[in-house]
């Protein structure tokens, strides 16, 4: 299929899409294609899709014909999470050529060049996710700033609110060894930042010889990376010494924690399926706060889970304004096939999830303000990164307080110390050079 030299991505979904999308690329690269832009005329799209995603089906119909429209000619790939648990349905949107599952996504090029013309028929190829045994190491690059490092993949948790496992199978990872060639190969990149992704990266080695902690501390070695910071960790995962290290000993990982919460109520906690209790994740906060007070802290929350109560709800309300966090990522639950908690009836109605989630983005709002508002007049490293918005550029101090200052190209991608002076009406910092 040689005539197909140009390709362009799309990503929808996490930090971890994104890092295999940029591995997938780089093999189109070392195949000798084109990339280019979704808008270029490009010959190939390549739509790497999720699961999570609310509506992912519309989401994915709407790309595939914002792609025909700009090439009708154009050879359509569909892959990731959403591939993996709806390929039939996928392969029935108009314009679809090839639909790969999760065994068979980092092999597109193989199934493109096999193919003499499109197909008339949708190509599907998936097998069952128990078969998904292999780990695909994975890492972005392309944003000059940061790169998301895949650790890990999978997941054995089985929330009931969850479909990742179905999509991903079950939790694996390489080597520490392997995974440090991984962050080598970045090294040599002028990225300054690694962010650590993974579905459950805590629990990298799964209880075997190697655990998170001892990756973390080998990664710590590793010259030419300058910042890592782990993009999401189980509160039960997320140990004490884990903390202790990053915050107190490391040369490298930055005081910036994302634990999932979820609910601050225990009865829906154990109705999710979770590994822990309010009072572990309060442990945790404190641990963090009392060897850090300046740790940004960010929160996973979801509200209208089936059968929350009033109560139960404002039991997690209080629970946040309780504990020392710094921002929420408020998800408001939508059903989910083939989950537990389709099952368990009682649905709360779509008007009070959006009322509750509401209420949870203004807690994150004011939690984010006081975060921000501690941090006037310390003196920080900022890492700038290379968007020009209006003659302003934008970058993120080491415990994720986003700050802004007037755009200056021998800035970009470079650490400056400066001094945290106001909060703009954007809620995004100020700050000057210090002295």
């Amino acid at each position: 299929m040689n005539q197909y030299k140009k390709v362009a991505f799309y990503t929808l979904g996490c930090k971890l899409n994104f890092s295999e999308t940029s591995t997938i690329s780089r093999l189109f690269d070392d195949a000798g294609y084109a990339k280019v832009d979704f808008e270029e005329t490009p010959d190939i799209y390549v739509i790497n899709t999720c699961s999570v995603t609310e509506n992912a089906d519309k989401k994915c119909k709407q790309l595939v014909k914002k792609a025909l429209k700009i090439n009708p000619d154009a050879f359509v790939a569909i892959i990731g999470c959403f591939a993996q648990l709806k390929p039939v349905e996928i392969g029935q949107i108009p314009g679809v050529d090839i639909v790969l599952g999760a065994n068979e996504k980092f092999n597109l090029i193989e199934h493109i060049e096999k193919l003499e013309a499109k197909p008339e028929e949708t190509v599907i190829e998936f097998e069952s996710i128990k078969n998904t045994k292999e780990f695909v190491p994975a890492f972005s690059y392309g944003d000059r700033t940061r790169s998301f490092l895949k650790v890990q993949d999978g997941c054995d948790y089985f929330c009931t609110f969850c479909t990742i496992p179905l999509a991903r199978g079950k939790s694996r990872n390489a080597s520490i060894a392997k995974t440090l060639e991984e962050a080598e190969k970045i090294a040599l990149t002028d990225v300054k930042e690694v962010v650590l992704t993974g579905v459950n990266i805590g629990d990298f080695g799964q209880g075997g010889d190697e655990n998170l902690f001892g990756l973390v501390k080998e990664l710590d070695k590793v010259e030419g990376i300058d910042r890592y910071r782990i993009s999401s960790i189980e509160p039960n995962l997320l140990t004490n010494e884990i903390i202790h290290f990053s915050l107190n000993e490391s040369k490298r990982f930055v005081p910036h924690f994302h634990v999932p919460l979820q609910s601050g109520n225990n009865r829906l906690l154990q109705a999710m399926r979770r590994k822990y209790l309010r009072e572990l994740y309060a442990e945790r906060v404190a641990y963090i706060k009392s060897l850090r007070a300046d740790a940004c802290i960010g929160v996973d929350v979801i509200v209208g889970f089936p059968g929350e109560t009033d109560e139960e709800f404002l039991d997690t309300i209080n629970f946040l304004k309780d504990i020392d966090i710094s921002y929420l990522h408020v998800f408001t639950y939508s059903e989910r096939a083939n989950t537990t908690a389709v099952k368990l009836g009682d649905p709360v109605p779509m008007a009070v999830r959006r009322e509750r989630s509401k209420q949870l983005h203004i807690l994150s709002d004011k939690k984010k303000r006081a975060f921000y508002e501690q941090n006037i007049g310390s003196i920080r490293s900022v890492l700038f990164e290379h968007e020009e918005d209006n003659g302003v550029m934008y970058g993120f101090t080491e415990n994720y307080v986003k700050v802004k200052m007037p755009y200056d190209v021998a800035m970009v991608n470079t650490f400056q110390t400066v001094k945290l002076t106001e909060i703009d009406r954007d809620g995004i910092m100020k700050c000057e050079f210090a002295n």
